[in-house]
């Protein structure tokens, strides 16, 4: 860390981890049961800190976690989550922002579903379901 006049700066690297650390606390804190798998080559650590940033909230978490299944609008999204549309949207568009989801147009709707590299299905017996933001992933156990 760097001081200039009295301010504290951390290097991306710092930020990435205590982002993901805090994305970690958030999802342990809504019931979703993840272990965070930091990358050892740091590619993008803005691009990840955003990321993680944007699942920093437990609504995102649910929502990105909703969208594991498929795409939905966000009018199923609210109903599913119990949550307000506009509130729902309101997060859809940072999720998008920080590149998490994707929207596609069908006849009047608009529907959102997880980037693909995003969300990873087990791939064996033994491997767990994770998100994965290219420099670190979130691993989803079994229940």
């Amino acid at each position: 860390m760097r001081r200039l006049k009295g301010a504290v700066f951390s290097p991306p690297k710092a930020i990435a981890t205590i982002a993901a650390v805090q994305s970690w606390q958030f999802a342990h804190s809504c019931g979703i049961s993840a272990r965070l798998i930091v990358a050892k080559n740091d590619l993008q650590p803005i691009h990840c800190a955003e990321q993680l940033k944007a699942l920093g909230e437990p609504l995102r978490l649910r929502i990105v976690s909703t969208l594991r299944t498929g795409p939905k609008n966000v009018g199923d999204l609210a109903e599913i989550l119990g949550v307000e549309m506009v509130t729902v949207s309101h997060h859809l568009g940072i999720l998008r922002s920080a590149r998490l989801v994707k929207t596609e147009r069908q006849g009047r709707f608009i529907v959102y579903s997880l980037r693909e590299g995003v969300f990873r299905p087990a791939d064996s017996a033994r491997g767990s379901e994770h998100i994965d933001l290219g420099c670190c992933r979130l691993e989803i156990p079994k229940e």
